[in-house]
């Protein structure tokens, strides 16, 4: 009988116990039934759930920017609005580059209008600065630019351009140039002699926009280095300003390097190239010049 007892007394003694065990580990489970323990439990909850949530988005952004956060330190609740402002952020790039592409496209194209316009302004600068700085050693030799007077000045005209041209003109080419555009055809003289001429036209080109065109310059081989022909071509544009012209053009081959030099001294540009354009193959180049 006192052996029965013991062995009662012991399960009994063990049920208490695990009685006991399971009072504890319910009690751990669920919240407190108190105000302020439960107040409390579900404050540290949502502590908990938040930094969780916080070192998710922070993994998430940094995966997204291709690096990873090998940190185990907690993350601050402080956090969550550089996160939230992290998260807005690509929009926010992508309009900011946006905005920069377009002020740089706005940007180039007011320089490129800026320069197309210091361009056309050039080129009234560029002869009047040609005026100011034509050197006493060709006044001092007498050379006079004058205007076209009659048919008797034909065959100098002629003289001196067929020795320069790449390909022959007949005599009605001339006629067609200065019968209708007698004041725009001007001649280097000196004592008598013809050693310089220039050939022009002026109409209108599209209906838009009044055009002169520069069709043949020669100078005498003897008198050249001397600006004669800067002479002659300034006095032609001149003549067309007076007349109203918005442009002029001319086309020279792309080897002749000394036209070249002379027209862009004077304003010109290249505005195209012209591919076998004269009867020998050669390529020409199409110079402008804005006056308005």
């Amino acid at each position: 009988m006192s052996q029965l007892a013991e062995e009662n007394l012991q399960n009994i003694n063990c049920s208490q116990k695990n009685a006991s065990m399971k009072n504890k580990s319910k009690k751990a489970k669920d919240p407190p039934e108190t105000n302020d323990e439960t107040k409390k439990w579900n404050e540290d909850k949502l502590s908990e759930a938040l930094v969780n949530t916080l070192h998710i988005n922070n993994l998430n952004s940094n995966l997204t920017n291709g690096t990873s956060d090998h940190s185990k330190d907690s993350v601050n609740v402080l956090n969550v609005e550089p996160i939230i402002a992290q998260d807005a952020a690509p929009s926010e790039v992508k309009m900011n580059v946006n905005s920069v592409q377009c002020s740089d496209v706005n940007t180039r194209q007011r320089h490129e209008n800026a320069s197309l316009n210091k361009v056309r302004c050039s080129g009234v600068d560029e002869i009047e600065s040609f005026e100011k700085s034509s050197s006493p050693q060709e006044h001092s030799e007498k050379i006079e630019i004058i205007s076209y007077e009659s048919e008797l000045q034909m065959p100098e005209i002629m003289r001196l351009i067929q020795k320069d041209l790449s390909e022959p003109y007949s005599i009605y080419t001339y006629r067609y140039f200065i019968h209708n555009w007698p004041k725009l055809c001007f001649l280097a003289s000196h004592e008598g002699k013809c050693i310089g001429a220039i050939v022009c036209k002026l109409d209108m080109h599209r209906n838009n926009v009044k055009r002169g065109y520069i069709a043949m310059l020669a100078v005498d081989e003897k008198y050249r280095k001397r600006k004669i022909g800067s002479r002659l071509v300034q006095k032609a544009i001149r003549a067309m300003i007076d007349d109203n012209a918005d442009e002029v053009v001319l086309e020279t081959e792309i080897t002749n390097k000394p036209a070249l030099k002379l027209y862009e001294n004077l304003g010109f540009v290249r505005d195209k190239r012209l591919f076998r354009y004269y009867l020998n193959g050669v390529d020409a180049l199409r110079l402008k010049l804005w006056l308005r």
